[in-house]
């Protein structure tokens, strides 16, 4: 005699419940699974970098910064930027900063350009012998600071990569006194270092 089994709608349900939810586990797992990969895998990276671009292990573990040239008008400006961009280096990686000579990489930059223009102002209207006269004052300017970076093989020669057009912007309050007014420009100059850094440590360090 054969035995038959009679289901009803919500047996069946629970069933296809219990199927989803065993599909689901199982993705958590791979997913799970693939991360902690993912993780060792990043890990293991340690200090090297690997050119940009490439898709094969060409490695690095060790860069030259020599002194930023400059070729505008603003005086000084070379050695706060390389101090800020070997900073960058040395503070998010491990990678070591050495003598020209000596490095397998040489990242080298060139200020060519330095502007400041108005930003905002404030504007006062007084009469004067029956003609009104109008006084703008500048009360904020922008500072925008281009720059020229590229970083090569020391051993071959070939261009890592190049950008001859890096720019960053910051704005600062204009003083009656020159002093706070310098101050302020100092900071804006400092910022703009800050940014330009992020932005080639980040070209340079993309690809691991």
């Amino acid at each position: 005699m054969t035995d038959i089994k009679v289901f009803n709608r919500t047996d069946l349900k629970v069933r296809e419940i219990k199927k989803k939810m065993i599909s689901f586990r199982a993705v958590i797992s791979v997913l799970f699974i693939v991360t902690i990969i993912g993780n060792f895998l990043t890990l293991s990276c340690g200090y090297h970098f690997k050119i940009a671009g490439e898709s094969t292990g060409v490695y690095f573990d060790s860069i030259a910064i020599p002194m930023f040239s400059s070729t505008s008008s603003y005086l000084g400006v070379e050695g706060e930027f390389t101090k800020i961009v070997r900073k960058e280096f040395l503070d998010n990686s491990n990678i070591r900063i050495e003598n020209k000579d000596k490095a397998q990489a040489v990242l080298s930059g060139r200020i060519y350009s330095i502007t400041a223009e108005p930003l905002t102002y404030t504007i006062t209207q007084s009469t004067v012998n029956n003609y009104i006269a109008t006084d703008e004052v500048t009360r904020s300017r922008k500072l925008k600071v281009s720059v020229d970076v590229i970083l090569i093989d020391r051993i071959t020669g070939k261009v890592i990569w190049q950008d001859s057009n890096l720019t960053g912007e910051a704005a600062f309050a204009v003083s009656a006194d020159p002093l706070t007014d310098r101050y302020n420009q100092r900071q804006a100059l400092i910022s703009i270092a800050r940014d330009l850094a992020t932005k080639i440590y980040s070209r340079t360090m993309e690809r691991f």
